[in-house]
């Protein structure tokens, strides 16, 4: 019962998604046209440079993988109009306010259609530039919220976080409220603003030297390891990051 309400809920609905070329926003966005086709559009936001790249990724990156072999059997023939009126490919970045959306007709145009936004941008590899995992993850994620308050249609903005994200902890997991620079170690506290300045700086320092591109990146990586080892709860994540 609960899953036809969910079905429903998706009825002539405009969803706007980001990470859209990423492992679960592929799974996300098949699963809606093939048990809700009477969604009213999904707006993938893919890094591109314009709209012709944004539309190559989506048919390279999503369509054309295997993934959707059973919408294409369903449709047949009808597949790539049922696509093209249901999809709208969406060049930008999180990293950037407004999502790196600079045509200001179609920021105003998404305001006023978009109902749910479903964040499944992030990077999330273990041993990440601290510099890139701090403008994915965690700016990214504050653009994405700026965004999604001009939505004046909003109902739901979803936002899909790492399997890390709870620690290690079995059983039933209830959710709990964090105050703003809390960890799940108590016994840290993180300023985000000291940790954006941080990166910033290190990147100057390194710049200022002259310091090749491959020694930056190893450099932002080791920041990132150190960064990151307090504030861990998983002794998996711990691990894999060391490697």
């Amino acid at each position: 019962m609960e899953s036809i309400r969910i079905v429903e809920f998706f009825k002539n609905k405009s969803i706007l998604v980001t990470g859209s070329t990423g492992f679960l926003a592929k799974i996300f966005v098949e699963k809606v046209l093939r048990v809700q086709p009477e969604v009213k559009k999904l707006f993938l936001l893919v890094r591109a440079g314009d709209a012709t790249s944004a539309n190559q990724r989506v048919q390279t990156e999503i369509l054309e993988k295997d993934l959707f072999k059973v919408l294409k059997d369903k449709h047949g023939d009808g597949f790539r109009s049922f696509v093209t009126k249901k999809l709208v490919p969406l060049a930008g970045d999180i990293v950037q306010e407004d999502l790196g959306i600079h045509d200001s007709d179609l920021r105003r145009n998404l305001w006023k259609e978009v109902e749910v936004v479903v964040n499944v941008a992030a990077t999330t590899n273990f041993d990440e530039r601290y510099d890139v995992a701090l403008g994915v993850n965690v700016l990214g994620a504050k653009h994405i919220l700026e965004f999604a308050k001009r939505c004046v249609r909003l109902e739901m903005l979803l936002h899909v976080s790492t399997a890390y994200v709870a620690g290690e902890q079995s059983g039933l997991i209830l959710e709990k409220k964090f105050l703003m620079g809390e960890t799940l170690k108590g016994d840290s506290y993180l300023d985000i603003e000291a940790e954006l300045s941080l990166a910033d700086e290190k990147k100057r320092e390194l710049r200022a030297e002259d310091a090749p591109e491959e020694a930056e990146k190893l450099a932002m990586k080791e920041l990132g390891i150190r960064r990151f080892d307090p504030y861990l709860c998983s002794s998996s994540y711990s691990r894999r990051s060391s490697h």
